[in-house]
C-alpha cells in the first residue's frame, strides 16, 4: 500500500482510492535505546517514508476513535469539540520534487486555522515541505481551497500554511487560539484531527510530562532542541499537525508522535515558537532564528552531577528553577560552527548573556533576538567553568531555500538538518535525488559531490559554475561521498546528458507565492565530435581453448540509459554485453532485456577502453535480441564479427560456455547442452512488459549459466552456436523483486533475420498474434488429433513428438481489425501453409506473409483458416506524453499481449512520484477514455482536450482499469511543476516536445517514476510519510 494514501494492494492495474489513515504504513521514530536506529527495508514504498522496524514510537497514524463526541466526554468536553471542529481541516499535499531529506511525494495530514482573517493554518513541518509544495485543505463542511506555505521552521516541526478566506462561502471560519501557558502537567486534552480527510479522529489523554526530549525518528527530518509534552492517553489515533486542546477550546499544543509498545503515550509539539512565528506574519515582521549550530538536550541533575555540575551551581539552579529538575546539555557541536571548539559535547549550559537558564524556550528567544551578533555563555566542563563568547548565525541561511536542477539529478547546498543529523559540517553540495547522469550506485539521495571535472565544488554557485561548462555527452570524473559514510571518498565517471534533460535551472522559494520559481541557467554547450581511438582487448590467462580466446574479441559492453519509463520496463538503466555480429558495419546483438526500447542512450565500450555511442537498428518483437550499431571508424581495435552456425544445437551436444559474471568478468566452461526446450516466460501480473514468447531455449550443465547474463555457447572450432541471453521475468510477490532467465538462443533461429540486417535491408516482419505452448501426443489425441497427424509428426520430427497450442490471442489495436479468420485459444495448429508445424523455427513462415492458410484443430474437428498475420512497424511505441506526472502512451505489445480488449488507445505507462497523478490516483496500467465527458480515442484527442483546461482548474477523466472496472478520477491541473511536454520518434530520432514556452516543471526522471510493480519502483528508496 503506498504511502500517499493511495491503496495498492490490489495491484497497480487496480483502479486506487484514498484509503483511511490508520491503514497506511506507520512511521515509526528511533527510541533512545541501544540498537534503535531505524532503516528502510526492501518493503520500502515509493513515496513517503515506511519504517516499519517494529520500535515503539510513530506518528499518529494508528487505528482511530471516530465519531463526535468521544464516548463518555461530559457536555462541556462534547460543546468544546464542537467549536473545534470547525476550525480543523484535512491538507492533501505533495511535495513536488525532491529536496533535502525528503523525496517527491503525495500525502495527507492535518492543520487548524489560527487567524481566521489572514486565512493562517498550523501545521506541521513535513507537511508544509521543506522543498516545492502544492496541495489543498478541506474544511469541516466538505469546502475546498488551496492553501501554500508562508513559513516552515528550520528546527522545529510546525509550519504555516495560507488560504484565502474568501473561497470559503458555506461556513463561519473559526480559529483556534494558542495558549501554550496552559500546557500544563495533569490537564486533561483532546486530540482532534481528521483521518484522511474522510472522519473526524479524537484522541483523549492528560498531560503527564513537560520536558521530554524530542523524539528521534532516525533517519529523515526530526526535530531537536526542543522539550516536547507528553500525554498519558486514553486512546491511540490522529493525525499529524492536530490541535490538542484543553477544555476552554485553546490549542496548547501541536501533535506530533506517540509510542505504540501499550504504553498509551503521545508527544505534543509546545506552541511557544509557533505563536511566536504567527505574531511576526501577523505584524509583517521577520521571523528570525538564531543558532550557534549546537545541539542541546535535557538531562536530569543527577546526570548532570556524573558529568561535573558542582553543588553550588546545582544549588543555584534548584533555588531558581525550583519546579524543574532538568539542566540543558549540549548534546553536539557541529565542525566549523560558531562554536565549535568553544562548546564541547557534554558542557552543561548554567547562563546565557548572564542570565540562568533551563529551557528551551528561554534559549531560543535568546537566540532568535541576538542573530548575527554575540551571546555569553557560561557552561560548565567536568566540573570548571568556561564563559566563551559565540558568534550567532542566522538558521535560515543554513536552510536550504534554492536548488538546482541538471542532467536529470537535483542538488543544494547541504541544510543545517542533514548536517545535525549526522554531526558534519555545514557545508557542500548535496545531491537530493541521484537520478539521470548523477543516478549514483543504489541510492537515491545522500551525496555530496567534492569534485566534478576534476574541479572543486565547495557550494552551489560554484557546482553551477563547473557544470555549465560541460557540454552535452561528456564524461566527466565525479568524486563524492555518501552523508552516512564520509570516511569513504568514491570517484566515478558519468556521462552528462544534456539533450534529454536539456536544461540547467534553479528553484528558488518564494514564500510570496507558495511556488518555487524557476530561472534557466544558460544554454547546454553542444557536444563535441567524437574521435577514433585505439584499443585492444585482453588475454585470457590459462584458457586452453583457443576458441575461448578468439571469441573475446567479438565481446562489447552495452549500456542502456533511459530517460523515462515507457512500455512497463522497471529500470532507467541497464548494463551487459552483446556480441558482434558484423565488425565492418558495426553491429551488435544484445539482449532486449537489457536495451528493451529505442528511447534511450547507448553506450558501446570496446576493449573496456573505448566508449562511443550507439543506437538502435532492430528490436525482434517476440525473440528477446536488440541490433545495435555503433560507428566502426571511431574505433581502431581489432574487433571481430563472430561466425555464427547454421546448423541447429542438438541435446547432448558439447559445447563451450563463454560468459561475463556478475563482476563483468569473462567465465569459461566445457559443458553440454542438457535441454531445448519451447519455454514460456511468465508475464508481469503487475505491469505488462516486454518478455520473449513462442521460443525454444537452450540450457547447459554448468553452474556458471546461472551467474552469467550474457554470453555465448560456441564450438572447439570457434562458431557461435548459440546466444546466452537474459530474459526479463516478473515481479515476485513476496520480495518485490524482478525475475530474470539466463537461457540460450539459438543462431539458426534467428540467422535469416541477422543476415537480412548485416546486409543492409531492416525487415519489416509480420507474426501471428498469438502465444503458444508446446502440447504433448497424449493431450493431442484427448483434443481430437487424428491418428494420421500424430504419426506425420513423429515422422517429421523424431526428437520431439509434439504441436503447438494457442495459449492467447494477443488483442486486435483499438481501431481496426484485421480481416480474415482468427485463430482461438486452444487450437491446435497442425500446418501453416501447408507446413507441419512442430517446431518454434516452424513459425519463421509468418515474417513475411500477410495472410497464412492454416489448419488446426478446435473442438476436436479439422478446421482451415486464412489467419493474417499483423505487422510490427507499430509495436514499439512512437510517442510519449507526460500530463500532470502521468505518462501516457498507445498500449504498447506487452499490454495487447495480456489484456482480452483495449479501452481505449491512452495506455497510463507510469507516474512521477509527488504529481497530481499520484495525488489522485490515476494508476499505471490504466486506460483514459474520456476528458471532461469528451471521448478521447487517441493521444490527439486527449492533447486537445486537456490543452483547453486552465491551469490549477479540476477536469475529470474516465478511466478503465486492467481488470475492466470503469471509473471516474478528478484531478487538478499544476502547470507550473507538471507542464505537458512530449517525446516523439521522427526520422531523425526521438525529440522533446514543450506544450509551454517557458520551460518550467519538476524534473521528469525515469527513477523518480512508478511504473506500477509492487512497491512501485524498483529500488527507489523513499521519504518520510506525513498522516
Amino acid at each position: 500500500m503506498s504511502s500517499n494514501g493511495v491503496e495498492a494492494s490490489n495491484g497497480a492495474k487496480r483502479r486506487t482510492s484514498p484509503s483511511a489513515v490508520h491503514e497506511r504504513p506507520k512511521k515509526q521514530p528511533k527510541l533512545d535505546v541501544v540498537n534503535g536506529a531505524a532503516t528502510p527495508g526492501d518493503a520500502t514504498p515509493q513515496n513517503g517514508s515506511v519504517y516499519d522496524i517494529g520500535q515503539s514510537v510513530q506518528l499518529q497514524n494508528v487505528p482511530v476513535i471516530t465519531g463526535l463526541p468521544t464516548a463518555g466526554d461530559s457536555p462541556e468536553w462534547q460543546a468544546t469539540i464542537e467549536r473545534v471542529i470547525k476550525s480543523v481541516v484535512s491538507i492533501h499535499f505533495c511535495q513536488t520534487c525532491s529536496f533535502d531529506s525528503d523525496l517527491s511525494f503525495a500525502s495527507q495530514a492535518t492543520g487548524f486555522v489560527v487567524d481566521a482573517e489572514r486565512g493562517y493554518i498550523l501545521t506541521n513541518r513535513h507537511v508544509a515541505c521543506a522543498g516545492p509544495f502544492w496541495g489543498y485543505c478541506i474544511f469541516d463542511n466538505h469546502e475546498e481551497c488551496d492553501v501554500r506555505p508562508v513559513y516552515r521552521d528550520p528546527v522545529h516541526d510546525f509550519g504555516i500554511l495560507k488560504f484565502d478566506p474568501q473561497t470559503i462561502r458555506h461556513m463561519k471560519v473559526s480559529e483556534l487560539k494558542l495558549q501554550p501557558d496552559s500546557a500544563k502537567v495533569g490537564v486533561e486534552v483532546r486530540v482532534v484531527g481528521n483521518d484522511a480527510g474522510e472522519k473526524l479522529s479524537i484522541l483523549s489523554g492528560v498531560i503527564s510530562r513537560l520536558d521530554r526530549n524530542a523524539p528521534d525518528y532516525g533517519e529523515g527530518y526530526s526535530d531537536f532542541n526542543t522539550n516536547y509534552i507528553q500525554a498519558a492517553a486514553a486512546a491511540t489515533g490522529g493525525s499529524s499537525g492536530s490541535p490538542v486542546v484543553n477544555l476552554a477550546g485553546n490549542a496548547i499544543a501541536l501533535q506530533a508522535g506517540g509510542r505504540t509498545d501499550g504504553a498509551a503515550t503521545d508527544f505534543f509539539l509546545p506552541l511557544d515558537r509557533p505563536l511566536r512565528a504567527l505574531q511576526c506574519l501577523q505584524q509583517k515582521d521577520l521571523i528570525s532564528r538564531g543558532t550557534v549550530q549546537t545541539q542541546w538536550v535535557f538531562k536530569t541533575y543527577d546526570d548532570c552531577r556524573r558529568l561535573g555540575l558542582t553543588d553550588n551551581w546545582e544549588t543555584a539552579m534548584r533555588k531558581a528553577y525550583p519546579k524543574d529538575n532538568n539542566m540543558l546539555v549540549a548534546e553536539m557541536v557541529l565542525p566549523e560552527g560558531p562554536a565549535y571548539e568553544k562548546i564541547q559535547e557534554g558542557d552543561i549550559l548554567i547562563k546565557a548573556n548572564g542570565e540562568l537558564l533551563t529551557s528551551f524556550i528561554e534559549l531560543d528567544a535568546i537566540l532568535d533576538s541576538s542573530v548575527g551578533g554575540k551571546i555569553n555563555l557560561l557552561v560548565q566542563r567536568e566540573g570548571e567553568d568556561h564563559d566563551v563568547e559565540i558568534n550567532v548565525g542566522d538558521l535560515h541561511t543554513i536552510t536550504p531555500d534554492r536548488m538546482v536542477t541538471v542532467a536529470g539529478g537535483s542538488f543544494h547546498n547541504l541544510s543545517y538538518q542533514q548536517a545535525r543529523l549526522h554531526g558534519i559540517a555545514c557545508k557542500g553540495v548535496f545531491v537530493c535525488e541521484a537520478a539521470g547522469s548523477f543516478k549514483m550506485e543504489n541510492a537515491l539521495a545522500g551525496w555530496l559531490i567534492d569534485m566534478i571535472d576534476n574541479k572543486p565544488t565547495p557550494d552551489l554557485d560554484t557546482f553551477i559554475q563547473v557544470v555549465q561548462a560541460i557540454p552535452d555527452k561528456a564524461r566527466v570524473v565525479v568524486s563524492y561521498r555518501h552523508i552516512r559514510d564520509l570516511h569513504t571518498k568514491t570517484t566515478s565517471i558519468i556521462y552528462v546528458d544534456r539533450h534529454w534533460h536539456k536544461q540547467m535551472r534553479l528553484l528558488v522559494r518564494n514564500d510570496e507565492t507558495g511556488l518555487w520559481d524557476f530561472k534557466t541557467l544558460g544554454k547546454p554547450l553542444p557536444a563535441e565530435s567524437p574521435v577514433r581511438r585505439s584499443a585492444d582487448f585482453i588475454e585470457l590467462d590459462g584458457v586452453t581453448e583457443a576458441a575461448a580466446a578468439e571469441i573475446v574479441r567479438s565481446f562489447v559492453k552495452i549500456t542502456c540509459y533511459m530517460p523515462v519509463k515507457i512500455d512497463g520496463y522497471p529500470q532507467a538503466r541497464r548494463t551487459g554485453f552483446g556480441v558482434v555480429i558484423d565488425a565492418e558495419k558495426g553491429l551488435v546483438l544484445v539482449s532486449r532485456a537489457i536495451v528493451p526500447y529505442d528511447l534511450c542512450d547507448i553506450t558501446v565500450t570496446i576493449a573496456d577502453s573505448v566508449q562511443i555511442e550507439g543506437k538502435v537498428s532492430f528490436m525482434h518483437p517476440l525473440t528477446n535480441y536488440t541490433i545495435v550499431q555503433y560507428d566502426p571508424s571511431l574505433v581502431d581495435a581489432p574487433v571481430q564479427s563472430a561466425k555464427l552456425s547454421e546448423k541447429p544445437v542438438k541435446q547432448g551436444q558439447d559445447t563451450i560456455f563463454v560468459g561475463f559474471n556478475q563482476n563483468h568478468r569473462v567465465v569459461v566452461a566445457k559443458t553440454v547442452v542438457t535441454d531445448i526446450t519451447a519455454v514460456g516466460i511468465p508475464a508481469n501480473a503487475a505491469a505488462p512488459r516486454y518478455r520473449a514468447v513462442n521460443l525454444d531455449a537452450i540450457t547447459v550443465d554448468t553452474g556458471l549459466s546461472t551467474q552469467c547474463s550474457s554470453g555465448v555457447l560456441i564450438g572447439s572450432d570457434g562458431i557461435v552456436q548459440a546466444f546466452w541471453l537474459t530474459y526479463m521475468g516478473e515481479r515476485s510477490q513476496n520480495s518485490s523483486r524482478d525475475t530474470e532467465y539466463h537461457l540460450g538462443l539459438s543462431t539458426s533461429m534467428i540467422l535469416p533475420i541477422l543476415q537480412q540486417i548485416r546486409s543492409g535491408h531492416i525487415p519489416n516482419l509480420r507474426i501471428l498474434n498469438m502465444e503458444s505452448y508446446v502440447i504433448q501426443m497424449a493431450q493431442c489425441r484427448i483434443m481430437g488429433v487424428s491418428n494420421e497427424w500424430i504419426k506425420k509428426v513423429t515422422q517429421v520430427n523424431p526428437s520431439r513428438h509434439q504441436l503447438f497450442t494457442v495459449r492467447k490471442v494477443d488483442c486486435a489495436p483499438y481501431v481496426g481489425q484485421p480481416d480474415g479468420q482468427q485463430l482461438q485459444e486452444a487450437d491446435i495448429i497442425l500446418t501453416l501453409n501447408d507446413k507441419l508445424i512442430t517446431k518454434v523455427s516452424d513459425f519463421d513462415v509468418m515474417y513475411d506473409k500477410p495472410y497464412l492458410d492454416a489448419l488446426v484443430v478446435r473442438k476436436g474437428e479439422e478446421v482451415r483458416l486464412r489467419v493474417p498475420t499483423i505487422p510490427t512497424s507499430d509495436l514499439e511505441t512512437s510517442r510519449v506524453v507526460i500530463f500532470c506526472g502521468a505518462v501516457l502512451q498507445r498500449p504498447h505489445h506487452a499490454v495487447r499481449q495480456q489484456i482480452s480488449k483495449l479501452h481505449s488507445d491512452i495506455y497510463v505507462s507510469a507516474r512521477s512520484r509527488g504529481s497530481p497523478a499520484y495525488q489522485y490516483g490515476l494508476a499505471p496500467t490504466n486506460f483514459i477514455t474520456h476528458v471532461n465527458g469528451v471521448r478521447t480515442l487517441d493521444l490527439d484527442a486527449f492533447v486537445r482536450e486537456v490543452s483547453k483546461v486552465p491551469d490549477n482548474t479540476y477536469f475529470r477523466l474516465r478511466c478503465v482499469t486492467f481488470d475492466n472496472v470503469r471509473w471516474v478520477v478528478t484531478m487538478k491541473k499544476n502547470d507550473h511543476y507538471f507542464p505537458m511536454s512530449e517525446y516523439v520518434r521522427r526520422a531523425s530520432g526521438w525529440k522533446v516536445v514543450s506544450h509551454r514556452k517557458r520551460d518550467d516543471g519538476a524534473p521528469v526522471t525515469a527513477e523518480g517514476m512508478d511504473e506500477g510493480g509492487a512497491d512501485g519502483s524498483g529500488d527507489d528508496e523513499a521519504p518520510d510519510e506525513d498522516d
